[in-house]
């Protein structure tokens, strides 16, 4: 590709009619010229000469690959959205048409180019190029490829503070940072393959980062790295297989849409780019178990906002195995995630181009984030997930209230029932009992309407539910509040405080447990009390989670409450500490 940027004139401007004097009379003209005003004259032909010499090197600056970093860091910046959320939607609110998901978001994102004709895998013309998003070289922030790093937010915010140019001179720097992108290097791909956790009984899923020329082909199921050494990770053949989705089950992987990574070993023989992305991708699944809220949750949102909440908004996501339903249950927190309408991958035509990337999601354990240095190097805890729920749905409240701090003031209880299994028989006894006690009681079930809900959970002090997915919920809930937790009988304290307690205290919520005894059971109405269930229950967790599931998590709980008032009275107790 030919470029003005390092050519030079062979002519001055008017060239072309320039009448040149004989010698003879030149020399004339010489002699005639007084010494004092030749000395002026030359000094004046140095000046135009050095001032001629700065302004092609600032131009040679502005278009040299060398200094293409930092013009492009520029460019890029004015030309990207203000990183400020965006503010929540109601859950009423119908997510955008399936044409526009699509077609790889609005905005500022995506540039459309036209579809070469003739062949479904042309090469990238040398004319279209991609807007580059490079980093400075000294940039040390953990965890990211260098296409993925950013400086600090107050950078951030005062570029996106700046004036932005006109689409048409956005699309004109977006070639210009093509072009120096070209030349920047192969792709390069990452992968963490943490494997299986020890102590716990899930395995981490693989996930894979990549920064360069990425060709992101959702018909093919295929995401193509230009990548001309071959290095990186991929098998022989040059390709890495992957199942998007943020829980390494055997039993449901099969079910998630496999994507393959693919290296090529040029542009030329890679996918044409159909839109172009000004920001990075990230490709997951929300296959698996998230009809489930509480899977909802582990396999997808926190390991999303683990993935990308770093972004602030500036990233593109890509789902696949995609839910119209799931999508529109979850447009808030998506919204606040991501600044651009999600692509449906089962269903887009298109070919989308990026400069950086992620393939699956970085998880920690089920509502646990830990400091790691690969897939959590910034430290993120569940508080922050908190904080990042309640502002992507407006939730009011970040404290309880203290009993006590206002004259005749009750606290607040929800209790959540439950429809199927596990539920709580004397669920009218127990709410008396609690108001009894002080506090102003709620009942409600949690239903589909997730913003609704949150806003009841976030209105109380307390929650309070037998074990099962309803406790997820207390996710909204203010910090510091309490969460009380009715453990069913069958050896189930390994779950209970793996699932709920631990992440309740990791969001700096107070925590109680009540383990129901053989009284308290529906079990004891349907088994004998020579069965497994009463005589060894850990019996039955060994034989498997069908076992378990069959059995244990079948059973209706009605609580003693003359145990269970104590119970009660911490909750009050723990909301003077």
């Amino acid at each position: 590709m030919t470029s003005t940027a390092y050519s030079r004139q062979s002519k001055l401007p008017g060239g072309g009619g320039e009448r040149r004097l004989p010698p003879r009379l030149m020399r004339g003209l010489a002699s005639k010229i007084e010494p004092k005003k030749l000395g002026v004259g030359l000094i004046a032909g140095c000046c135009l000469a050095l001032l001629t010499y700065v302004s092609l090197a600032k131009l040679f600056a502005i278009y040299s690959p060398v200094f293409a970093s930092t013009a492009n860091t520029s460019a890029l910046m004015q030309n990207s959205p203000p990183t400020a959320s965006k503010p929540s939607v109601p859950e009423t609110e119908a997510i955008p048409p399936q044409e526009t998901l699509a077609g790889g978001g609005g905005g500022g994102n995506a540039v459309d180019l036209p579809e070469a004709a003739g062949s479904e895998e042309p090469g990238l013309p040398e004319a279209v190029t991609r807007k580059d998003m490079p980093v400075a070289a000294d940039s040390d922030e953990p965890g990211l490829p260098e296409a993925l790093r950013r400086k600090d937010d107050g950078e951030n915010a005062a570029a996106a503070s700046e004036p932005k140019p006109s689409s048409k001179e956005g699309e004109g720097e977006q070639k210009q940072n093509g072009g120096a992108a070209a030349a920047a290097g192969e792709g390069k791909m990452t992968c963490d393959e943490n494997g299986v956790d020890e102590g716990f009984p899930y395995a981490r899923p693989t996930v894979c980062e990549l920064s360069g020329d990425i060709r992101v082909s959702p018909k093919q199921k295929t995401v193509y790295l230009v990548n001309p050494s071959g290095a990186g990770g991929f098998d022989e053949g040059g390709e890495k297989r992957l199942r998007p989705y943020a829980r390494k089950d055997d039993f449901l992987l099969p079910g998630v849409t496999e994507v393959t990574v693919k290296s090529s070993p040029s542009a030329a023989v890679a996918p044409e780019c159909t839109k172009q992305h000004a920001v990075p991708a990230v490709l997951f699944s929300i296959a698996g178990y998230t009809d489930n809220f509480f899977h909802d949750m582990t396999d997808a949102m926190v390991p999303l906002f683990l993935t990308a909440s770093h972004l602030k908004g500036e990233v593109q996501l890509l789902i696949t195995n995609y839910k119209p339903w799931w999508v529109q249950k979850y447009t808030p927190l998506l919204r606040k995630l991501s600044n651009y309408p999600v692509i449906n991958f089962d269903e887009d035509a298109g070919v989308h181009c990026f400069r950086a990337g992620f393939v699956g999601l970085y998880r920690d354990r089920d509502l646990i984030l830990s400091p790691h240095p690969t897939r959590n190097p910034r430290n993120y805890t569940m508080v922050d997930f908190n904080r990042f729920v309640r502002g992507a749905l407006a939730l009011p409240r970040d404290r309880p209230s203290v009993l006590g701090e206002e004259p005749g003031m009750r606290p607040r209880m929800l209790i959540i029932s439950r429809a199927g299994t596990r539920k709580l028989l004397n669920l009218d006894e127990v709410a008396a009992a609690a108001a009894e006690l002080g506090f102003n009681v709620t009942v409600a079930e949690a239903g589909a309407d997730v913003p609704a809900f949150a806003a009841q959970v976030n209105a109380a002090d307390v929650l309070l539910a037998v074990h099962g997915a309803g406790l997820t919920n207390q996710i909204f809930l203010p910090t510091r509040g309490v969460v009380v937790q009715i453990v069913p009988w069958g050896k189930m304290d390994w779950m209970a405080t793996n699932f709920y307690g631990r992440p309740a205290r990791g969001m700096q919520l107070r925590y109680l447990e009540y383990y129901v005894g053989e009284e308290e059971t529906s079990l004891k109405d349907k088994y004998p009390r020579e069965h497994t269930v009463f005589r060894d229950p850990m019996a039955l967790h060994k034989q498997g989670w069908q076992a378990l599931a069959e059995i244990v998590m079948k059973q209706d709980v009605s609580v003693n409450l003359t145990r269970f008032r104590p119970f009660l009275l911490q909750a009050l107790d723990k909301l003077q500490e």
